[in-house]
């Protein structure tokens, strides 16, 4: 038994995200919509300002309408978290290449006052800096991640995908 079955990490990882992925492509969603719904999660789970990811997510989902899969956004959303984490410092970085100012220091101080409420202008213009980051990586990155999903989701749909209902069929209802 490994390390992560024991602590429940496998089981947990199961039935919070393989499943509902399963579950909807078992109700026959199309692979190229599937592809675009995880990779919308993904991008939008990545934005660098914790707690906002679900407003984004549940926004687009609500302009899209049924464009996108609301489950698989969701899910992946949720997925990237600890990416999204790891994320925020190199997306502050890549803002403030691209706006030409200094490096602001990642210090214990500043974090608190972030934390506390007392930020300052430059902790404000730090958060600025991440976001301008985000915002020039993010068409990239979902375009770049809808390319590797399609073909995954493609495997996934014929493997396992049910037979979609079409709306000129009537369900049966027995």
């Amino acid at each position: 038994m490994s390390f992560f079955t024991r602590i429940g990490v496998w089981p947990w990882i199961q039935n919070r995200i393989v499943d509902p992925v399963m579950q909807v492509i078992r109700r026959g969603a199309e692979p190229k919509q599937l592809a675009f719904s995880a990779a919308l999660g993904v991008t939008l789970g990545i934005f660098p300002i914790c707690g906002t990811t679900v407003i984004l997510c549940g926004v687009a989902i609500a302009m899209l309408g049924s464009r996108c899969n609301a489950v698989t956004v969701m899910v992946l959303n949720f997925a990237v978290t600890p990416v999204e984490l790891s994320l925020i410092v190199p997306f502050l970085r890549f803002g403030e290449v691209i706006t030409g100012s200094g490096h602001f220091p990642l210090t214990a101080d500043a974090f608190k006052k972030v934390i506390t409420g007392q930020a300052s202008k430059d902790v404000m213009l730090s958060i600025v800096h991440a976001m301008l980051g985000w915002l020039i990586s993010a068409p990239i990155v979902l375009a770049a991640l809808y390319m590797v999903f399609i073909p995954f989701f493609k495997f996934l749909v014929d493997k396992f995908g049910g037979v979609p209902s079409s709306p000129r069929t009537p369900i049966k209802l027995v």
